[in-house]
């Protein structure tokens, strides 16, 4: 494994202080005690993740994030696809911050890497708390 976290860009979204993005993953992938193989994330539009979701997943939704798994034992491995368009979206329906919207989405599928879940009202609380306690420890 190649032990790096890259992205990549389908759209024309280019995400700004990415050593500061890799260490924070990094930081959050060590303190759940997990090993960090290689994710990649690939920033895209809603065609392109609906066009995935559709694919690979059978769901024809919009969304704004999959993480597509390559985890084995401890080593966390991944393709994490994100649409930007969503995330700006819901930054507006959620009243967050484009920035602050990005950086839960990012986290979100490191989350789910490393074990935690968000199908019922408890794993969605837990997730929430988990975002919210990462994304404060994040300075850019």
């Amino acid at each position: 494994m190649n032990n790096t976290i890259k992205f990549h860009y389908e759209t024309d979204f280019l995400l700004e202080n990415t050593e500061n993005y890799i260490k924070w993953i990094k930081d959050v992938i060590i303190e759940e005690n997990k090993e960090l193989g290689e994710v990649n994330y690939i920033f895209c539009d809603d065609k392109y993740l609906l066009e995935k979701n559709i694919n690979y997943l059978d769901h024809d939704t919009l969304t704004d994030i999959i993480t597509f798994s390559y985890c084995e034992g401890n080593m966390i491995s991944s393709d994490i696809m994100i649409s930007v368009e969503r995330v700006m979206e819901n930054s507006f329906i959620f009243e967050n911050s484009f920035s602050e919207e990005l950086n839960r989405v990012i986290i979100h599928g490191i989350l789910h890497l490393v074990g935690y879940n968000d199908k019922t009202e408890k794993e969605k609380e837990i997730m929430r708390k988990k975002e919210d306690y990462y994304i404060n420890n994040f300075v850019i």
